[in-house]
């Protein structure tokens, strides 16, 4: 996908940008639709992809689950790589669904979801129709539904299958996915694939239906009485909202589709898909798309509320064969425009254009840390250059626990505020952990000091300003970094995870306890209503967690007392005024010290609106160290964009 100017598309571009993508994945299938390789810093892992045809599929009946494969960084095992099949004992008799693994497909990699034509065996569905290829030329999954022996039932009839074999392909201990799905039905599969997108929408990025016959008036009809409330799955806090809210109904989830030669049954679940959406009634030509319905501008749907108007329904009249390694790439094409977060919080899903990592010129690197290879990304954008010279800011990006570093690249939206702002990212891998197919943070000291003396030597950056940031694991690993070596940074910001010294005035990372320093650092913490236990409430109500623990740390060190707070309720801002900020200055200096942001509408996962904000605080800052060990700070009103504007702190 070419790399689009983002603000265009918000204005209504999206229509011809992702129409143009699609033709020319037609035209150029080589080039148009296949991902950019990333550059490699390090040579990439081995892993050649496997020759002739596909063959018999390995049963995961009864299969022991993987063992480590430590040999390569941030890769699923290789022993898992290759053609699967997976059967379900249902009501009905037993039915079976087949999984392909590229040999490259990192942990928590994106996997597209077919419901396949009948008629066709799998296995040649899948090379004569080139979506083998797609998948090892992108280093991505399939996951596969299969007509039963007497062909695809009706959508109700078929929903047992769907759903058991979409539970398993979700959560299994033989792979791990992005966590939201991409979905393509073709000829009398599209429709039951189309009711789990319609019961499920959160958990689907974008959706292509071939001849389907859609979905009955009636079943749709009933999703706009599901309406999401303020739970979420796991331990975290319920939301409590206004009694004034308008809660989302199911039927108001936005969904990119498209439909190519719908029967005319389909006109329902056309329609369903058009309002949802909040699009247009009457759809614009393309000539590869169809008649296109783009979103309204000024649409209010919360999935949006960061990226603006991007969706859209497209149906093409015209019939596309589905064995054609054409149609296939074009598909592709629709379907990785996009991406998307968060599977289970309503309020915090967001619909995101994917960036791609080849075309951003993304360097994937890898490094031996404590014995082990990890992975990492180094995004340099071209505005870095031009913006900053060879002193750019850099910003360490520590993922969630089982977040790799792509997942957080793509969900986090990091990489338009590096567009814009001209900053460096480097975002670190997880390890190996809980199991073969999973990861967590560990030896994080270690691997942050390789990295910074790695992009000191690479890259065009100023150490007086390097940042750092993370979510939930790796808020953690921010939040004590900077309580215990508050000289690596000039300032941190991080989202859903705090950190506090215990009684003994140690705090503990990756295991290891460490001596808390006692010397400031700025610090912003981003938490929602709906977060981990330890974060609920506010630092105003009588309940101690480690939410008040890491204010007191903070405030304590830098001659502050809770009352010092600039606005007592806090700040509002942000879509539907979801954000409640509250802002404490270092004494005699005017300077923000610490700072804190309760989202009210959002459970445990950011969203990517927390991340400008996250940077608008950052860029204010540098520090040095001297041979001592003494840390200065300044603080800089333009963000080092205008000449001697800056201020030091005091100490």
């Amino acid at each position: 996908m070419p790399t689009l100017d983002r603000r265009a598309v918000v204005r209504g571009a999206a229509l011809s940008a992702l129409g143009a993508v699609v033709a020319r994945a037609a035209l150029d299938p080589s080039s148009a639709a296949a991902a950019a390789p990333a550059r490699w810093s390090t040579p990439p892992p081995g892993g050649a992809r496997p020759g002739g045809p596909l063959g018999a599929p390995q049963s995961l009946d009864g299969r022991a689950l993987p063992a480590f494969d430590r040999s390569r960084a941030n890769r699923l095992p290789r022993e898992m790589t290759g053609f699967w099949t997976r059967s379900f004992e249902l009501a009905g008799g037993s039915r079976t669904a087949k999984v392909y693994i590229s040999p490259e497909t990192p942990i928590r990699q994106y996997f597209t979801v077919l419901a396949v034509p009948p008629g066709i065996p799998t296995a040649e569905f899948l090379e004569r129709s080139g979506w083998r290829d797609v998948a090892d030329e992108r280093g991505e999954g399939l996951f596969v539904l299969e007509p039963g022996p007497d062909g695809w039932q009706d959508p109700e009839t078929e929903a047992e299958y769907v759903a058991a074999a979409m539970t398993f392909h979700q959560a299994n201990g033989y792979y791990s996915i992005f966590g939201e799905h991409y979905l393509v039905g073709y000829d009398a599969g599209a429709a039951p694939l189309e009711r789990w997108a319609g019961t499920y929408p959160l958990r689907v990025i974008s959706q292509v239906y071939l001849g389907s016959s859609g979905l009955e008036a009636a079943y749709l009809s009933q999703l706009g009485d599901l309406e999401y409330d303020g739970t979420t799955e796991g331990s975290y806090t319920p939301v409590q909202f206004p009694e004034d809210f308008t809660l989302i109904r199911r039927d108001e989830v936005v969904l990119p589709t498209w439909y190519i030669a719908p029967a005319r049954s389909a006109r329902a679940s056309i329609e369903h898909w058009v309002a949802a959406n909040d699009a247009e009634r009457r759809g614009r030509p393309d000539r590869a798309l169809g008649s296109v319905h783009s979103q309204r501008r000024g649409s209010q749907r919360w999935m949006t509320s960061h990226s603006g108007p991007i969706s859209q329904v497209a149906v093409q009249p015209r019939r596309l064969r589905a064995t054609s390694p054409s149609t296939t790439r074009q598909v592709l094409a629709f379907l990785t425009f996009y991406t998307r977060y968060e599977n289970f919080f309503a309020y915090g899903n967001q619909l995101l254009l994917r960036p791609d990592l080849g075309r951003l010129g993304v360097d994937i690197g890898t490094m031996a840390v404590a014995g082990e290879e990890r992975e990492f990304l180094v995004y340099e954008p071209r505005s870095a250059r031009r913006i900053w010279g060879s002193r750019a800011p850099v910003v360490f990006i520590w993922p969630g626990n089982t977040q790799t570093d792509r997942v957080f690249f793509d969900s986090a939206a990091w990489w338009q505020v590096a567009d814009r702002e001209g900053c460096v990212l480097v975002v670190i891998c997880e390890t190996y952990s809980a199991s073969a197919i999973s990861v967590s943070h560990r030896d994080s000291d270690l691997f942050f000091g390789q990295l910074r003396d790695h992009v000191q030597r690479r890259y065009g950056v100023d150490p007086s300003r390097f940042y750092s940031t993370g979510q939930s694991a790796g808020s953690s690993v921010t939040q004590t970094l900077a309580i215990a070596r508050p000289e690596y940074f000039a300032a941190v910001a991080s989202t859903s995870f705090a950190a506090a010294p215990d009684e003994t005035g140690r705090i503990t990372l990756d295991g290891m306890a460490l001596p808390a320093a006692e010397r400031p650092i700025p610090t912003y913490q981003i938490y929602g209503a709906g977060d981990l236990a330890f974060l609920e409430g506010t630092l105003w109500d009588d309940v101690d967690n480690l939410l008040d623990g890491w204010a007191a740390y903070h405030l304590r060190i830098n001659g502050l007392t809770l009352e010092d707070v600039d606005v007592a309720d806090g700040d509002r801002s942000g879509w539907q005024d979801r954000f409640r900020t509250w802002t404490w200055d270092a004494p005699d200096s005017g300077v923000p010290a610490v700072k804190l942001t309760r989202n009210e509408y959002r459970s445990h996962n950011n969203i990517p609106e927390e991340t400008p904000m996250l940077w608008e605080f950052l860029r204010h800052y540098r520090h040095e160290v001297d041979r001592d060990g003494r840390v200065r700070r300044w603080y800089s009103p333009s963000g080092f964009r205008r000449r001697r504007d800056e201020v030091e702190i005091p100490a």
